[in-house]
C-alpha cells in the first residue's frame, strides 16, 4: 500500500477530510517542542483549520528525546491522520498545519536558529510535567536537575526546553529581535506563570541582565488545554490504512470533545484563535484548576484504581458501575466546591467527563496515564486536598486517589505480576516500596516524605494520615475492586 504523502493525497478517497490549503504557499510562525501525540490531536488542529486564510502560521515541530516522530512523519512530508472516535465510528482527517520536524539530538542548531527567527512568534511547549525540570511541589526550576547542570554549563548546546528558549531568546536579544512568546500547553498550575519563572530563573542563573530581560519582554500566556488522546496500536494504523487508502506510520487517534482556552497575551502577534473554537481569555487560571482537578484529578484516580483492579481501559472500569459512583461522588461532593467559578455550569461540565471516559471507541489504557505519578499528583490530587483540609472538610474519595498511586508504585499487581512503573522518580518510589513491604503505614511514611511530591505539610496532617493509611490497608486486604465498591455502598 502506498504510504501517506502530498503525493497520495491526489488518490485519496473522496470522502477523506484533506488540508484546505495548498501546503507549498504556508511558512512557519509557531515552533513547537515535544511534538507529541497530544499536540498533534490539539494545537495542529486547530492551526490546520486556520491556515486557509493565515499561511504565515504554520508549525515546525521539533522533538526533545527522541526522533521517533521525526522518523515516522518525515516521509510522509509531516503529514498524518487525526482520527475521531466514538460509539458511532471512526472520522479520518489528514492534517497539514506541521511543515517541519526537527530531532534536538541532532540538529540542536538548526533549531536555535529557527527559534531565533524574525517569522518565528510564537513558541510552544507540551513537553510533559517532568520536562520543566521543576520542583512540582514548588513550581521552582530545580537548579541541580541534570539537565539544567549541563544546560548552565553549556549554554549554546543545550538539551532542556529552558535551555532552548533562553538560547534562543538571547540570540533575539543580540540581534536586536522582538522576543518570541512563550505558550505552554501543559498541564501544570498556572502553567504560563509556572513556565515564565523557570525560563527567566534559568536566564538569571546565566546572566543577571538577560534574566531581567526575559522577566520584563517576554509574554508567557497561560493556557487551558483538553482532549483525550490515547497512545496509538498496531491495530489503528490498520484500520487507518483501510480508511485512508494509504499507510500512516503515526496517525493519531482522539474524541470529538476539544477545548483549548488561552490568555490573550501575544504582544508579537498571533493567529486569530478564536475563529476556530479556542477560547481567549484575561486569566485562564480558574479553567486550568477546573480541568487539573476535575478531568486530570479523576482520570489519574481512574487510571491507579482501574489498573490496580485489572481494567486495561479506562472505558473498562468505566462499565463498572461503583467505579463511576466514586468519580460521581468524588467531583461532586470534594472537587467542585473547591472551584469558584460563576457562569460555568460544573455538573454539565462533570457529565460530559463521565461520558468521556466511557467512550467505548477511545482505548485509553490505565497503564499510560498511571505514568509520571511522581509529578502528576501535587497538581491533579495534592491540591484539592490542601484546600479540603484547610476547610475541615472531607478527603475521603480524593485520598482513596492517592493511596491508589501509592500502591500501583510498589510495582507489583494484586496478582503477583510486576507492573512497569514508568516514573522519573520510579528506582526511588520502588525502594521505598520495597523496603515498607505490605505494611501500609511503612509505605505512607516512606513516600509521604519526599517533599519533592507532598511538600513538608501533608505528612503532618493527621486527617492525610489516617484516611490514606486507611484506604491502603483496605486496597492491601481487599484489593481495589472491593475498596472501591465499599466506598460507595
Amino acid at each position: 500500500m502506498t504510504r501517506l504523502s502530498a503525493n497520495s493525497l491526489a488518490n485519496a478517497p473522496t470522502r477523506l477530510a484533506v488540508p484546505a490549503y495548498d501546503r507549498t504557499g504556508i511558512s512557519a510562525g509557531i515552533v513547537h517542542l515535544g511534538i507529541g501525540a497530544f499536540h498533534r490531536a490539539h494545537m495542529a488542529v486547530y492551526i490546520d483549520d486556520l491556515l486557509k486564510d493565515h499561511p504565515d502560521w504554520a508549525i515546525v515541530g521539533a522533538s526533545l528525546r527522541r526522533p521517533d516522530t521525526k522518523q515516522a512523519l518525515a516521509p510522509q512530508d509531516c503529514l498524518y491522520t487525526v482520527a475521531v472516535r466514538d460509539a458511532s465510528g471512526t472520522q479520518p482527517r489528514v492534517i497539514g498545519s506541521i511543515i517541519d520536524i526537527l530531532d534536538a539530538n541532532v540538529e540542536r542548531e538548526k533549531l536555535l536558529e529557527t527559534m531565533a527567527s524574525p517569522n518565528i512568534r510564537i513558541v510552544s511547549l507540551t513537553v510533559t510535567e517532568k520536562g520543566y525540570c521543576h520542583d512540582p511541589a514548588t513550581g521552582e526550576l530545580d537548579s541541580k536537575h541534570p539537565d539544567i547542570v549541563h544546560d548552565l554549563a553549556n549554554p549554546e548546546n543545550p538539551r532542556s526546553a529552558p535551555g532552548l528558549i533562553v538560547a534562543a531568546l538571547a540570540r533575539r536579544r543580540a540581534s536586536g529581535v522582538a522576543p518570541f512568546a512563550v505558550m505552554s500547553c501543559d498541564n501544570l498550575p498556572s502553567n504560563g506563570e509556572t513556565c515564565q519563572r523557570i525560563v527567566a530563573r534559568f536566564a538569571g542563573l546565566l546572566d543577571a541582565d538577560l534574566g531581567a530581560w526575559v522577566a520584563d519582554n517576554v509574554a508567557f500566556p497561560g493556557t487551558m488545554v483538553d482532549r483525550i488522546v490515547p497512545a496509538t496500536t498496531d491495530a489503528d494504523r490498520s484500520a487507518i490504512a483501510e480508511l485512508i487508502g494509504a499507510e500512516d506510520a503515526w496517525p493519531i487517534m482522539t474524541e470529538p470533545f476539544t477545548q483549548w482556552v488561552i490568555e490573550d497575551n501575544f504582544p508579537g502577534g498571533r493567529p486569530p484563535f478564536e475563529a476556530v473554537g479556542a477560547q481567549l481569555v484575561k486569566s485562564v487560571e480558574p479553567f486550568e484548576l477546573m480541568k487539573l482537578r476535575m478531568l486530570n484529578g479523576a482520570h489519574s484516580t481512574l487510571s491507579y484504581l482501574g489498573y490496580l483492579a485489572g481494567y486495561e481501559h479506562v472505558s473498562d472500569a468505566m462499565e463498572d458501575d461503583n467505579f463511576v459512583r466514586l468519580i460521581h461522588q468524588m467531583q461532586t461532593d470534594e472537587i467542585m466546591p473547591t472551584l469558584d467559578m460563576p457562569g460555568t455550569d460544573l455538573p454539565t461540565y462533570r457529565d460530559q467527563l463521565l461520558a468521556r471516559f466511557a467512550n467505548p471507541a477511545l482505548k485509553h489504557r490505565t497503564w499510560q496515564i498511571a505514568m509520571d505519578g511522581s509529578q502528576k499528583l501535587p497538581q491533579r490530587l495534592l491540591g484539592t486536598i490542601r484546600d479540603r483540609l484547610a476547610a475541615g472538610k472531607s478527603i475521603d474519595r480524593l485520598a482513596l486517589g492517592v493511596a491508589a498511586w501509592m500502591r500501583y508504585v510498589m510495582g507489583i499487581d494484586e496478582n503477583g505480576k510486576p507492573i512497569d512503573v514508568k516514573d522519573p522518580m520510579s528506582m526511588r518510589l520502588m525502594a521505598i516500596a520495597a523496603e515498607a513491604g505490605e505494611d501500609p503505614k511503612a509505605l505512607f511514611n516512606g513516600l509521604v516524605a519526599l517533599p519533592e511530591i507532598f511538600g513538608a505539610d501533608l505528612a503532618e496532617q493527621p486527617a492525610f494520615r489516617s484516611t490514606v493509611i486507611g484506604h491502603l490497608e483496605n486496597l492491601f486486604e481487599h484489593g481495589a475492586a472491593q475498596t472501591v465498591a465499599d466506598r460507595v455502598a
